[in-house]
């Protein structure tokens, strides 16, 4: 039986913020969001007894929490952290499966210290970390990815939760269907329509049945409520798109200046290709309006596209939508579907291609 750990890190950047500043430490911060259009990225757990959240605009945080202090994103500080955790990672274990600068999960099947008990690896990693970094962190173990990221959120922050197998089902049953992986707002609002809520209600419904309502992930909600879950931890990612996004100081529907700001995204977008020798046949054009809501248009072509090709299609695929008076506050350009043979080349871990300018369209 496989032994997993998932470690995710408590209120990560703001933690690292009142590591390095001691005088933040006991009080609500919000990491980014000072700025009229600013986004939280992070909030402190003094900040969050307010109701404040990553995602979450600057402005409403201040209303919620009208003494919070805002703090500049130090994203560099956070990947370097990140990094030395990582490290500490890597004395047990080279499986090894990030998910964000805050979040991985770990196999410690066969460790390198040969531990017998993924607690006790789980144990270590949480003492290491504070001793080392002054940081708390989460921890999670069990037989699968699903479960130890649900054993993680059980005692949470600065907790050790273990999920034993003769355990698991008994758990599953009371958990909302929210905590299932996956279940997001609309596919819970369609579990809620059809009367299912918890766990024991997903598990009492056929294969058939979850197939017919979710399509293939009626076969993982089918796993998970069975306490199945045969993901790997999976230490290498596959590239397959590159993009990039840029949010403007201030909303505009003047299409010539909206040409002028998808060229400056395209100017991002190619440094990003050339730096990561990347090619691909698809190019998406998104925009996001001042109601947020958001609009998508895409390109393929049958052979990889040249970087001579992208500002043609880029601004095709602009005039292409109606904008109907609309006003844009985002814009972004990805592209994706490379060939198959130009992959195994291209192995990279997502959490060290995290951009901040594009942190608002991540978080929301």
């Amino acid at each position: 039986m496989r032994k997993i750990i998932h470690i995710d890190m408590d209120a990560f950047f703001a933690s690292v913020e009142q590591h390095d500043h001691p005088e933040l430490r006991g009080i609500p911060i919000a990491v980014g969001g000072a700025e009229h259009r600013g986004v939280v990225c992070a909030a402190s757990y003094e900040a969050r007894r307010y109701g404040v959240r990553s995602a979450m605009s600057g402005a409403e945080a201040r209303k919620r929490c009208p003494h919070i202090t805002f703090v500049p994103v130090h994203f560099e500080r956070y990947k370097e952290v990140s990094a030395a955790i990582h490290s500490i990672f890597h004395d047990y274990t080279d499986i090894i499966e990030p998910i964000s600068l805050d979040e991985a999960f770990l196999d410690v099947t066969e460790n390198k210290p040969g531990i017998p008990l993924a607690v006790d690896i789980a144990k270590e990693l949480r003492r290491r970390i504070w001793e080392e970094l002054g940081l708390t962190a989460s921890a999670g173990v069990s037989y699968n990815k699903f479960l130890a990221k649900i054993a993680s959120e059980e005692r949470k922050p600065n907790g050790l939760c273990t999920i034993h197998p003769d355990q698991a089902l008994e758990l599953i049953e009371r958990l909302p269907v929210e905590s299932f992986w996956g279940v997001g707002r609309a596919t819970a609002r369609r579990m809620h329509q059809l009367g299912i809520r918890t766990g024991a209600d997903l598990r009492a419904r056929s294969l058939q049945e979850l197939q017919r309502h979710f399509g293939k992930a009626g076969q993982t909600f089918y796993d998970y409520a069975r306490g199945i879950d045969e993901r790997p931890v999976e230490y290498e990612r596959v590239r397959k798109s590159i993009g990039c996004e840029h949010t403007f100081e201030t909303n505009t529907a003047e299409p010539l200046e909206l040409e002028q700001r998808l060229l400056e995204v395209l100017s991002d977008l190619k440094r990003r290709l050339e730096r990561r020798s990347f090619r691909g046949r698809t190019l998406t054009l998104k925009l996001k309006f001042a109601d947020f809501s958001v609009q998508s248009r895409a390109y393929s072509a049958p052979h990889l596209l040249e970087e001579a090709e992208l500002e043609a299609e880029a601004l095709t695929l602009l005039w292409g939508v109606e904008l109907s008076g609309r006003s844009v506050r985002l814009l972004g350009l990805t592209v994706s579907n490379p060939p198959e043979e130009l992959r195994p080349g291209m192995w990279v871990q997502q959490w060290l291609d995290f951009d901040p300018a594009s942190l608002e369209l991540k978080l929301l």
